[in-house]
Order: structure tokens, then sequence, then C-alpha cells
């Protein structure tokens, strides 16, 4: 075969420094990669560009193909020198005329590991493809406020787009993206937005956006699933006489529930249907909690000297009965 000249194929000089080769390098790999490219050779100048770019990278690779270079001329085979291989392992040799480079050592043509790792790889911030030419999908998360979920919101997002520059490196973006959040959303529940996600090279459609919906803690209210809790306080009255109390929902609004005379703490209410508003609505689960109201008048005292002579209660009776 004849003999390849790398900087040739860079398009560079000889005695170019690394930032000319990388420069290069990169120029026509954006321009031949077979994912984007449109030029009907692109896979054989890609796989080209990328073994000579291999080499020349390398200064141990490169001072070895400078010395091979040397004993070439033009117009004839390529053979290397006497020994040459066995003094060289970076390159292989077929046994024939034809002599190639192969990071293993052995024959097969170029080596393009490097490439997706320090071009296209996540660690050096550029595009590993993936085949598809359709767009890719975007995932991102959103936080709201439990009383969204009863009325529906809209959101601004932030997103951030990758974008290649004219050198293939890839750039974050800012993308805003508007969305509405409907009624009866849950905790945890994924959006997926049609074609509002990330375009491939060479792709002018978008993938999707899958969107994680997250509730913020709130200081009252607890959600399981479509099912939210609530702890209300009662007083010790209004649990001995039986009450009507106003229980708060999460959208601001509220509704009353009646309390048998003798509730105790612990007893839980269920409101069937004032959960979230999904399709099927979840309930609201309403656990009872006796608030004691501190002592701090003579007459409130009083009252409470009087409950205990009149009132026929043992509140550690449960203990007695089933220890002795």
């Amino acid at each position: 075969m004849e003999y390849k000249d790398y900087y040739k194929i860079l398009g560079v000089a000889s005695g170019a420094d690394k930032a000319s080769i990388k420069k290069s390098y990169r120029k026509l790999a954006r321009k031949y990669h077979p994912d984007v490219s449109k030029e009907a050779d692109a896979e054989a100048r890609f796989k080209e560009v990328s073994e000579a770019y291999n080499v020349l990278k390398d200064d141990e690779k490169r001072a070895s193909y400078d010395e091979l270079g040397s004993n070439w001329q033009a117009g004839q085979e390529f053979h290397t020198p006497p020994g040459w291989e066995q003094s060289h392992p970076g390159f292989g040799h077929d046994g024939g005329t034809h002599s190639y480079y192969s990071s293993s050592g052995q024959g097969g043509g170029p080596d393009v590991s490097d490439f997706f790792e320090s071009l296209f790889g996540h660690r050096g911030g550029y595009y590993e493809p993936s085949g598809q030419t359709a767009g890719q999908d975007q995932h991102a998360s959103v936080q709201l406020e439990l009383a969204d979920a009863f009325h529906g919101t809209s959101r601004q997002l932030s997103l951030i787009e990758p974008e290649f520059t004219d050198s293939g490196k890839v750039i974050n973006k800012p993308r805003s993206l508007s969305v509405k959040i409907p009624k009866g959303i849950l905790q945890g529940q994924t959006m997926r937005l049609k074609g509002q996600g990330i375009k491939s090279p060479g792709s002018s459609t978008r993938g999707d956006l899958f969107l994680e919906v997250n509730f913020a803690p709130h200081p009252v209210f607890s959600v399981d699933g479509k099912d939210i809790s609530l702890e209300l306080p009662i007083a010790p009255w209004e649990a001995a006489l039986g009450a009507k109390v106003a229980v708060p929902l999460p959208d601001g609004k509220s509704v009353n529930v009646t309390l048998s005379a003798g509730s105790s703490s612990g007893k839980q209410l269920r409101l069937k249907g004032k959960g979230i508003p999904a399709k099927i609505p979840g309930n609201l689960l309403v656990t009872l909690k006796i608030v004691i109201p501190e002592v701090t008048s003579e007459k409130a005292r009083a009252a409470y000297q009087t409950l205990k002579d009149t009132a026929d209660f043992d509140a550690r009776a449960y203990f007695r009965e089933r220890l002795n």
C-alpha cells in the first residue's frame, strides 16, 4: 500500500504542535463523523482522520511514525525497515507489505476508542453518539406546592441543552420552556412532553422531555399517593362533649366535620374524595390529637379540680387490667 501521510490527512505541517493537530482533528472529525456528515465517503474519511490523530497526538507514537516515514520513498510500496516492528511495539504488521497502526499491537485497522473518550465521551465534555438521529430524550424535575395539585399551574423551566461549536465541542446552552401542570398531578409522577427533548446532531427533531414532579414539604399536610394526611388538634371539651370543627384543605378551603362525644387522640377520620383530585380522587385522613391547654389562671385550675373530683376516670386503667 502507499504510505499514509498523517500530517497531510489532518491538513497540518510536519512540525505542527499538539494544539494545532487537535484543532484540525476536531474540525475534520466533526465534518466526517457518520452520525452527522452527508459526505459520500464520510465513514472512510472519518476512520482515516481518527487513525492519523491516534498516532500524532502521542509523542512516542509520533516519533516512531516520523522515523518510519523517513524510510519511505515516493512511488514505492511501503515496507517497514527490518526489525522495526520489534523495536516499535505500538505498531502492527500483517506479514506482507501492509503496515498499519493498532493500539493493541494486533492487526485490524485504526483504534478509535480514544476518539470516543476524548472527543465524544461525557468525561471530556463531548457528545457520545447513540446511533439515533431523531433526537434525544431529556430528564428534568420540578418542585410544586401541594396546592398546585388542586388547581393546576404552569412553570417556566430553565433547561440546559448541549450545542455543538464549529470545532465539534459541546457547550451548555440555556433553554427556557413553559410547562402546564395539570390538576390532579401526583408526587413522583413523570410527565412526558413529546418533542421537548434534545436535538441529536444532524437532526431537526427533538426527543421527549420526561419531567418528574415533586411536592415541596408542607408544614401541616403529608402526602401518600393520592391520599393526604393531617393531624387535627382538638380541645379536651371538644373530645369529651363532641363538636363541629373546621378541617383545612390544601387548596385553601375547609370542610366541617362532626366529632362524636368521647373522641380520643389517635382516632382517624376518613374524608372520602378530599385528597388530591386525580381521575379517581384520593382521601383526606384526619388524625385527632387532644391538646391540653396551659393552666394560666385560678379559675382554670378550679375547673380542672372540679373535673378531677367529679369524673369517674382512671387514665391508666388499661395498664392495670393487663399487668395484674
